[in-house]
């Protein structure tokens, strides 16, 4: 079997299990109301687990349900993909992507974009990969028959870019990497480099610092073997089939909950949990192109002989 056809079937059974667990209704029929709260995924970016991704966003949203009365029914996905079909299956109304996993959504037609955070007046962040500080591994080159964790194959910060900044240096990695682990989040990734387990981490700066500051991980243990270039913030998207008065609703709701006087500056919060200025929901679509083009160069094919490689059947 196609070990990506395969990957994509575990993905399936992922969505499954949110669809078993969802109310009954159409995206359509929610309006944001007590009755009909406007159902959000959430990608599980720092393990998936309802006290992680989803604690790191329920101070938002409660602040947008304060400043304005929407009521929203948060969970979290257990894939990137199950992220992405929930969505392009009308079974949601909101969802918080990666750029990569966004773009995806909206070549399908199911994602709108309705706004990105914004820190110091900034909204980019990076994706790393890292090593033990005292690895012999000095260049990307040298990963060449090295052992290296990723995250989510559908993740910009735990596989796209990295994978991307591979092929630029010259590595094919399906072929030269000597061993490739898909561990599912940033956070596994970066403890299976903490256990020794694997000589290079995929995985977001971000990721990074929550774990390091939970205690989860040594900062002093590891040193950033390659750094990419800034990447737009992971998007809160709407689905397209909402109507055009609650997308607008929703587009000032996320745009002025900084403004609430109710609203204190620790629940504006975003990816990992981090405290943030606002939301900007004017984010400029064309800046997802740099995401779309690492999309590109990373073919499905790439991905198939990767999950090959990493025993994925």
């Amino acid at each position: 079997m196609n070990p990506l056809f395969h990957f994509k079937m575990l993905f399936a059974a992922s969505l499954w299990i949110f669809l078993f667990c969802s109310p009954p209704l159409t995206a359509e029929q929610a309006d944001g109301s007590a009755e009909r709260p406007l159902r959000v995924i959430l990608i599980p970016a720092d393990g998936g687990t309802e006290s992680g991704t989803r604690a790191d966003f329920e101070p938002l949203f409660n602040a947008v349900s304060r400043s304005t009365g929407l009521h929203f029914n948060l969970r979290v996905g257990q894939s990137y993909s199950a992220v992405i079909e929930a969505i392009s299956s009308n079974l949601v109304d909101i969802a918080w992507f990666g750029p990569v996993a966004y773009v995806q959504a909206r070549e399908r037609g199911a994602a709108q974009l309705l706004a990105v955070s914004v820190s110091n007046h900034n909204s980019v962040y990076y994706a790393g990969i890292f090593v033990a500080k005292d690895s012999p591994i000095k260049t990307l080159m040298d990963l060449k028959g090295r052992r290296v964790a990723f995250g989510d194959i559908n993740s910009a910060s735990s596989f796209t870019y990295q994978v991307a900044m591979m092929l630029e240096a010259g590595i094919k990695p399906a072929q030269e990497l000597g061993e490739i682990h898909f561990t599912g989040s940033h956070a596994n990734s970066i403890m299976a480099l903490a256990e020794g387990l694997v000589d290079a981490a995929c995985l977001s700066f971000e990721s990074y610092q929550k774990a390091a500051n939970q205690g989860a991980i040594n900062p002093q243990q590891f040193r950033v073997l390659a750094k990419s270039e800034p990447i737009p913030n992971p998007p809160i998207a709407m689905n397209t089939r909402l109507s055009e008065d609650l997308k607008q609703q929703l587009r000032k709701a996320f745009h002025t909950v900084h403004l609430t006087p109710e609203i204190t500056p620790q629940m504006i919060r975003g990816y990992g949990g981090k405290q943030v200025e606002r939301y900007d929901a004017e984010f400029p679509e064309d800046q997802f192109s740099t995401a779309a083009s690492k999309l590109d160069k990373v073919s499905d094919q790439l991905k198939a002989d990767m999950l090959r490689k990493a025993g994925v059947r």
